[in-house]
């Protein structure tokens, strides 16, 4: 499950990392947005690298984060279902469905509550 996560924040930043090459060839038509998207995808993997680190130390604050993104891959996932249905989308829904899941079963929920 931790993979997974590691692999939603790798993901994140490379599309930062997409969004700031656009910025400096000058393809991006609004500047502002494509700045504040590079900082906030590369600020959600930051905190998910940092929840998933915490979560492998049994802290119980690294499920809310987590937990939070995934939801919210969900129902953007829905979203982008009706307007295009891909392949990616599914593996998007299916990934942060597994997470989710993964996040309240017991052994986690166990290794999470002692501290």
């Amino acid at each position: 499950m931790g993979t997974l996560v590691l692999l939603e924040a790798g993901l994140l930043i490379g599309l930062a990392g997409a969004w700031v090459v656009d910025l400096v060839r000058g393809a991006s038509q609004l500047p502002g947005a494509t700045v504040f998207l590079a900082l906030f995808a590369a600020g959600v993997a930051a905190v998910l690298v940092a929840a998933v680190r915490g979560l492998w130390s049994g802290r119980r604050w690294a499920r809310s984060p987590i937990m939070t993104w995934q939801v919210l891959l969900v129902v953007m996932s829905v979203g982008w279902l009706g307007a295009d249905p891909a392949a990616w989308v599914v593996a998007v829904l299916v990934v942060a469905l597994v997470v989710a899941v993964g996040l309240l079963l017991r052994p986690v929920v166990e290794w999470t509550a002692v501290q």
